[in-house]
């Protein structure tokens, strides 16, 4: 690998691949690249897919582009590592999504015309079970990553669930397997058994959530950039009075707390 090979071309992505392909060169290449292991940047990944989530949520264009290419980062990292365990390349990566894509859209690719976004949906979800068939999936929960963050497995679980069929009728029984599981919580007594209870009123409110039709990562995401904004406001108010929150009661905050809120933060 000679300098020749990263210099910059007119393709960005052949570019960036020879930039990878250098910094991953014994002897020449970056330390730290060189002892990474797909197990070591995994982490990196998903960090860098929440960073994309963030600048959606901000509407921030020129830090979606960023982040974009730190996510792209990400998957030529792991391509080039396979590629000199002599496992696959960024090549074969694009060539078996690009395949992916064209089988899961028989309605575009395949001559049958446009359906409705919800049939586009069925489409794709009915390919994808037989793929999970060929694979020898047995369950209808097969596949379903362990990695996933937790909200995200519970909500996916329960809608490949609902699939098959289980599935509450409507929100309003959801809404009654709430007041269940907190009225469980509450006469719990061992931590044990607190642990085991909070756990399932968690995951009875993201299925009620997933019922309003509504993402439960997105809705805790909305809420959390709530109560930080509402948090940093109170901050400030109690400075202007020259005061700092632990020196306050919690009658005090509270009385911030409602002002700016009143305020639209």
């Amino acid at each position: 690998m000679t300098a020749e090979n990263t210099k910059e071309t007119a393709d960005p992505t052949a570019h960036l691949l020879a930039i990878m392909a250098r910094l991953r060169t014994p002897e020449i290449g970056c330390p730290w690249d060189l002892e990474q292991s797909f197990a070591t940047i995994a982490p990196y990944t998903i960090e860098e897919a929440y960073e994309v989530a963030d600048a959606i949520e901000r509407s921030d264009m020129a830090a979606l582009k960023e982040e974009l290419g730190d996510l792209l980062l990400q998957v030529v990292f792991h391509a080039r590592m396979a590629e000199e365990a002599r496992a696959f390349t960024f090549a074969d990566v694009a060539a078996a999504i690009s395949a992916k894509l064209i089988d899961r859209h028989p309605h575009v690719f395949g001559g049958a015309g446009a359906t409705s976004p919800e049939g586009s949906i069925a489409t794709w979800e009915a390919l994808k079970a037989k793929e999970r068939a060929a694979k020898g999936h047995e369950s209808a929960l097969d596949g379903i990553a362990l990695a996933l963050p937790a909200l995200l497995r519970a909500e996916k679980l329960q809608a490949r669930a609902a699939r098959t069929g289980f599935d509450w009728p409507s929100a309003d029984e959801v809404y009654a397997k709430i007041d269940e599981e907190i009225g469980e919580l509450k006469a719990a007594r061992t931590d044990a058994e607190r642990e085991d209870e909070a756990g399932d009123l968690l995951f009875a409110v993201v299925n009620l959530v997933r019922k309003l039709k509504l993402d439960p990562e997105t809705a805790l995401r909305k809420a959390n950039a709530k109560f930080e904004r509402r948090f940093r406001r109170i901050e400030r108010l109690a400075e202007e009075t020259g005061r700092k929150l632990p020196d306050m009661t919690l009658d005090d905050m509270e009385a911030l707390w409602r002002r700016a809120k009143a305020e639209g933060g």
